[in-house]
């Protein structure tokens, strides 16, 4: 079963930037729907955006549309999350998501990298 790992999180001031990597350990990556989730204290795990398999359609939650881009690079079975103009209401653990279409019944997921936005 594919494994993934997610790296990248860290303490980012308000208006910075991070770049998250998701990394899954085999497979044919391009065959993977790739999507971020992201999860704050005491509320529930929301959409972040969806990347297709050829990395030719994107799709992001209203909330960081224009600040955040997903991108994917399947020679090394990696999507990024690219989160500029960072504020405060960004900080959660962040996960990433995989699942083949019509193959898959739920998703994978990785265990997640703490994304924290300083005031």
């Amino acid at each position: 079963q594919v494994q993934l790992v997610e790296s990248g999180g860290g303490l980012v001031q308000a208006g910075g930037s991070l770049r998250l990597s998701c990394t899954a350990s085999k497979g044919t990556f391009s065959a993977y729907v790739m999507s971020w989730f992201r999860q704050a204290p005491g509320n529930d795990r929301e959409f972040v955006g969806t990347i297709t398999g050829l990395g030719m359609y994107t799709r992001y939650a209203d909330s960081v549309k224009g600040r955040f881009t997903i991108s994917r690079d399947n020679a090394k079975n990696t999507v990024y999350l690219q989160m500029n103009s960072l504020n405060p209401e960004d900080t959660a653990v962040y996960y990433c998501a995989a699942r083949r279409p019509g193959v898959d019944t739920s998703d994978y997921w990785g265990q997640g990298t703490q994304v924290t936005v300083s005031s």
